[in-house]
């Protein structure tokens, strides 16, 4: 039976990732595009000074007289492959999701489904988005350097990983010290923990020096990351009402129709 539940619970975590998804794509591609857009002008722009500073010390441009063609056209990455990004991206974190609800439901405390959802979805946004965000803010394409783009992303990836594992720790925290503290303390005492511990992690992670480069304008960069936000509270927020929504359908027993009783003849 239980695992009958936790399949139906994926099932829908995954259909709400989807819808989600939709709609983040729709405020991606509305705010996120034309930042994008302006970054890949700006970069455009440098490289043609550049080409004709060469040019005019009689050096050849580098990377080659001819530019590289695109393997995938902008417009299509800006349609096609965008909405198939964020549709997976969405329907992989609602399947994740659903399976940590299943395990939080009953045992963060004395919430339902709904109230249960939109905590999950909430510590989601927080320890899988937020928190790296403020580390390591998201930039345009093609903005840092190339060269250190493995280092870059292998940070952030550690950040997430950092964040999730400091809020499975405070979570825990909390319920061990709920009998002693109360509900209220407790949370208070584990989010200051949790608060705590990932300025630590602030602090010892090194910086992304290099992830802008110098004189890039700065409205466009705050422009990407403020759509980038936009784009995964959105995506949290729809996942959160609509997974909530599927889950207190399936999990609320419908009251049973009583049978008429028959008249005496």
């Amino acid at each position: 039976m239980y695992a009958s539940t936790v399949r139906n619970l994926l099932v829908r975590g995954m259909l709400a990732g989807l819808i989600a998804g939709l709609l983040a794509f729709a405020v991606a591609y509305a705010v996120g595009e034309p930042p994008v857009d302006a970054s890949i002008a700006v970069e455009e722009a440098q490289a043609a000074q550049e080409a004709g500073a060469h040019a005019g010390h009689g050096a050849a441009a580098p990377g080659g007289a001819e530019e590289e063609e695109e393997a995938v056209s902008r417009p299509v990455q800006s349609t096609v492959g965008l909405a198939t990004g964020v549709l997976v991206y969405g329907v992989a974190l609602g399947g994740i999701a659903a399976l940590a609800f299943s395990f939080a439901l009953g045992r963060a405390g004395r919430f339902g489904p709904r109230a249960t959802a939109a905590l999950t979805a909430a510590a989601a946004f927080t320890t899988v988005y937020l928190v790296p965000f403020l580390k390591y803010p998201a930039t345009p394409p093609a903005v840092g350097n190339p060269d250190t783009i493995g280092r870059r992303t292998t940070l952030f990836f550690l950040m997430i990983l950092l964040s999730v594992l400091l809020g499975v720790a405070a979570i825990i925290a909390g319920r061990r010290l709920a009998p002693r503290l109360g509900n209220w303390n407790a949370t208070l005492t584990a989010a200051a923990g949790f608060v705590l511990a990932t300025g630590l992690a602030f602090v010892f992670l090194p910086p992304n020096s290099d992830a802008v480069k110098p004189g890039f304008p700065a409205a466009v960069l705050w422009e990407f990351r403020l759509a980038s936000v936009a784009v995964q509270l959105v995506l949290w927020t729809v996942f959160g009402s609509v997974f909530g929504a599927l889950a207190q359908r399936l999990l609320t027993p419908r009251p049973s129709t009583p049978h008429p009783t028959p008249l005496p003849a």
